[in-house]
């Protein structure tokens, strides 16, 4: 185990126990939310890489009932599209126990974003912070919908950022919808999830950088990172 000056990073021989290990840590960190809090809020990440860690905490047995969960960004198709970040988590997080948790959707039926915006951030207000927040990041340093130098970046870094931020990638075919960094920096307990030597290495570039540059940094404060390569 190594520290830096923002996270510690837990380094695993396979992306397997990683997975386990992963798993186990915020069914641990929920259950010690749920002894203080009526309900507790915990935020996922989309994608393909959290699916094995889903896979092992769906069966975890504590109180789902009480859990409520919110992906921390969401590409805007419904939920039946294949790069719907929903669609991934139905099948492999909110399954099996995990069923009973409350689901927070990040998209409602809606040519943009900006038209129900209010109304997705309030199903989201009454439960921050975020209790348990898992994240993501990617070989250019970007995490949930947090892309370098991209346009309304610098709204979503914001220390008054809003809770939910429309964010129109250049390179991807539909608009998204993120938490702010405010908000996920927020979250009581943080883990983020990398795998390989070049997010490993983007993630020590990142710590001598400015957010906007590497949105990453933003989210960092008092983080614990899970590696294998």
């Amino acid at each position: 185990m190594e520290r830096n000056r923002f996270v510690k990073v837990n380094t695993y021989p396979d992306s397997e126990m990683l997975a386990i290990d992963l798993a186990n840590t915020l069914a641990d960190d929920l259950s010690e939310a749920l002894h203080h809090e009526e309900r507790v809020l915990f935020a996922v990440p989309g994608g393909t890489s959290p699916g094995p860690v889903f896979d092992d905490l769906c069966a975890a047995d504590i109180d789902w009932a009480r859990v409520d969960v919110v992906l921390t960004d969401e590409r805007w198709v419904p939920e039946d599209h294949p790069r719907s970040n929903a669609r991934l988590l139905k099948e492999r997080l909110l399954v099996h126990r995990a069923s009973a948790a409350r689901f927070i959707p990040l998209f409602a039926p809606a040519h943009a974003p900006e038209e129900v915006l209010a109304d997705l951030e309030s199903l989201i207000a009454p439960e921050l912070p975020i209790d348990v927040a898992l994240l993501g990041m990617g070989a250019d340093m970007h995490t949930a919908s947090l892309f370098p130098n991209a346009p309304g970046l610098h709204k979503a870094l914001a220390a008054d950022a809003p809770i939910l931020v429309p964010v129109y990638p250049e390179d991807q075919p539909e608009a998204r919808v993120t938490l702010s960094a405010r908000v996920l920096n927020g979250a009581v307990s943080k883990h983020v999830l990398i795998t390989g030597d070049a997010k490993r290495e983007a993630l020590q570039d990142a710590l001598h950088l400015e957010p906007e540059d590497a949105p990453i940094k933003a989210v960092l404060d008092g983080a614990t990172v899970h590696w294998a390569a």
